[in-house]
């Protein structure tokens, strides 16, 4: 089996969204793309461009895979790749979001010592 690559971290914006989308399951690109925009309330969109870039990126560090299975032939286009986490990816995923939930929760407790400060 070969080594795994190393895990990009910190996860760009893009990578962590696009395996967040993918936590429910198999995708194909403009399904990810509609997913992002989704989960992140219209904040992030994905172009084509930045989307498959970020796919490849993501397919070199082994944290998505490319997968043969199709939903039914009345209900797919052949011309679509579908993407899926692997458990590199799910590692990464939940490092990410605990790397951000850490500086949420820093900044938090910081923002509201400066709210305290008399001017």
């Amino acid at each position: 089996m070969p080594k795994p690559a190393p895990t990009p971290a910190p996860l760009t914006p893009a990578m962590h969204h696009i395996l967040l989308a993918l936590l429910d399951g198999d995708r194909h690109g403009y399904a990810i793309m509609q997913a992002v925009e989704t989960l992140s309330d219209g904040a992030m969109r994905l172009g084509p461009g930045t989307l498959y870039g970020t796919l490849k990126r993501l397919l070199d560090a082994r944290l998505v895979e490319e997968t043969d299975e199709r939903p039914a032939a009345d209900e797919d286009d052949e011309r679509r790749r579908y993407y899926r986490l692997t458990e590199g990816g799910r590692q990464a995923v939940h490092a990410e979001t605990a790397r951000l939930s850490r500086l949420v929760r820093f900044a938090a407790r910081h923002a509201r010592a400066l709210l305290e400060v008399p001017a």
